[in-house]
């Protein structure tokens, strides 16, 4: 049985500004390959980058001071992700300190790149902190953590790539964040059920 869930829109709603909130996230690797690992016995077996990743979105509170991960589960070839953004200052917004990657578009973040030169730190965090705005920063973490992974796989001469883009889905109620954090936790055991299952 296919979940219900399964109908996410690919595009971020133009009417919400994505700097707070609760959201379901989902994000695959290129053309579905299953980069990250295996499921076995209904458990997740991670493979090298697979680790990465699960390591990296376990660092994503203690980097962004006003970003939460619930829940989350990396499957062979997407990961899904409920991101808590708590409102803050403009001024507190931080990135990734071993990788901080440019955002010249939001469209597009796994080809981000480092277009800018900046005279000093200040002036860097300053125009990142004004592109993280402009993106929301729902688009500008998810970036980051996709850069961040891709540039390990590249570093360590790993076959490795995301699809262009995420998938987004803005929980409105306890109801609908009980219900997908209980999709999350059970994803490896149905993983033969999956729409994402390469069978």
């Amino acid at each position: 049985m296919k979940s219900k869930l399964k109908t996410r829109k690919a595009l971020r709603a133009k009417w919400h500004c994505y700097n707070e909130g609760d959201y379901f996230v989902t994000f695959c690797t290129k053309d579905r390959q299953c980069f990250l690992g295996s499921v076995i016995d209904s458990r997740m077996e991670y493979s090298e980058i697979g680790d990465f990743a699960r390591q990296c979105i376990k660092q994503i509170p203690e980097i962004h001071q006003n970003i939460t991960v619930p829940e989350y589960v990396v499957m062979p070839n997407h990961i899904h992700l409920i991101v808590r953004i708590v409102p803050m200052g403009l001024t507190d917004i931080v990135g990734l300190p071993h990788c901080v990657v440019g955002l010249p578009h939001c469209d597009n973040p796994t080809t981000w790149e480092n277009e800018t030169t900046y005279n000093t730190p200040t002036q860097k965090n300053e125009e990142m902190q004004r592109r993280a705005n402009r993106c929301g920063r729902l688009s500008h973490v998810v970036g980051q953590f996709k850069g961040v992974v891709t540039k390990y796989a590249h570093e360590h001469h790993i076959d490795f790539g995301w699809q262009p883009r995420f998938h987004d889905h803005i929980i409105r109620n306890n109801d609908e964040m009980i219900e997908i954090a209980k999709y999350i936790r059970n994803n490896p055991a149905l993983w033969i059920q999956d729409r994402f299952h390469p069978s």
